[in-house]
């Protein structure tokens, strides 16, 4: 046990109902719980929603530090982006329907949460994770529980709070720690009995569930990531990758270069931070979007991505629409182009919206 006498616990926090509620049952039986997030930068929460200006009405949070502050305890956030490239580029246990690796996700979650457990030299006696048994496809199935306790090295450390009656015994419920009786069974994709307990806590505001926390769950993202690769002809990505898949249109005319689009106000904004390393296009008049060119191209490439933009401009109706274009080394020029009409733009070229 940890150095004092009352057990200690490290539970993982996604910001969402399940881990909120596996957290607050361990707690309710006397344990010491520690929250931990892993940052691997593939999250949903708080990036297009704090970009764009249509979910300016959404509050702008870090629901997993929200969660920590409602339980009233300390939470560990871990940048995990290098680490975290393997588990996306090799997953041993291969993809979900996109490019979701979750069954390798959880694993190595659960592991990196167990370099924080007593045994490992640190201060907790076991971690805690919110799966419930056929919550997920990929990594929460019955089969899979074992192996995510296994492979992470947790082995019966790990206490799921939330399906633990379905589960065999635990060190923690062995040790007295946690008594078995007051943990749960819950199973299945269906949200009633998580809200029923939510309720019976207090508990009334949540993340809403909407198909997991990682944009690596979305077709068109993956679509985007996949595009990336073959492009680059290389399976790699750094952050600033990760980020700007995350915005606007996608749209690839030549194999050699992809335009960013930004679909509104608020993704021009953002996407004017990398104009100094794409060269960017916008109209003259500034009532279009603002769209970076990802590749290297020539002038030519260059006036066939300039009508395309002018294509989702407010002067896409004119027959001439002034283009102004800025390159990477500051300097610049202006294109007069005839708009691409929206049957000119093939289904072909859009690598994602």
């Amino acid at each position: 046990m940890s150095s004092s006498l009352q057990p200690k616990a490290v539970a993982l926090i996604s910001g969402g109902l399940d881990s909120m509620l596996a957290a607050k049952v361990v707690m309710d039986q006397g344990v010491d719980v520690e929250g931990v997030n892993f940052y691997t930068g593939f999250c949903v929460e708080g990036h297009t929603h704090a970009i764009r200006k249509r979910h300016q009405e959404r509050p702008k949070r870090n629901n997993a530090l929200w969660v920590a502050n409602q339980l009233g305890i300390k939470l560990h956030v871990v940048d995990v982006v290098e680490e975290y490239k393997d588990v996306v580029l090799n997953p041993k246990h291969g993809y979900g329907k996109n490019l979701n690796p979750c069954l390798d996700c959880k694993v190595f979650m659960v592991g990196k949460a167990m370099e924080m457990v007593g045994f490992h030299g640190e201060q907790f006696d076991f971690a805690v994770t919110g799966e419930v048994i056929g919550q997920r496809p990929k990594s929460q199935r019955r089969e899979t529980m074992p192996i995510i306790a296994h492979e992470s090295g947790a082995e019966d450390r790990l206490l799921r709070p939330l399906c633990a009656k379905s589960l065999p015994e635990t060190l923690p419920e062995r040790m007295g720690w946690v008594k078995r009786e007051n943990l749960f069974g819950f199973s299945g994709r269906t949200r009633k009995p998580q809200i029923e307990l939510a309720k019976k806590f207090g508990i009334e505001n949540y993340a809403q569930p909407a198909g997991g926390c990682c944009f690596l769950t979305d077709e068109t993202y993956s679509n985007k990531l996949k595009d990336l690769w073959i492009a680059r002809d290389e399976r790699d990505y750094e952050l600033d990758d990760v980020v700007l898949l995350k915005i606007g249109r996608h749209i690839r005319p030549q194999p050699n270069f992809k335009l960013v689009i930004a679909r509104e106000e608020g993704e021009s904004r953002f996407l004017q931070g990398y104009r100094k390393r794409f060269t960017s296009l916008r109209e003259v008049s500034l009532k279009g979007p603002l769209a970076l060119i990802d590749g290297r191209v020539d002038l030519e490439d260059v006036r066939l991505a300039a009508k395309i933009v002018a294509r989702y401009g407010q002067s896409r109706s004119k027959p001439k629409v002034a283009m102004e274009i800025r390159y990477k080394d500051g300097s610049g020029e202006q294109l007069e182009v005839e708009p691409f009409q929206a049957h000119q733009i093939p289904d072909t070229w859009h690598v994602g919206n």
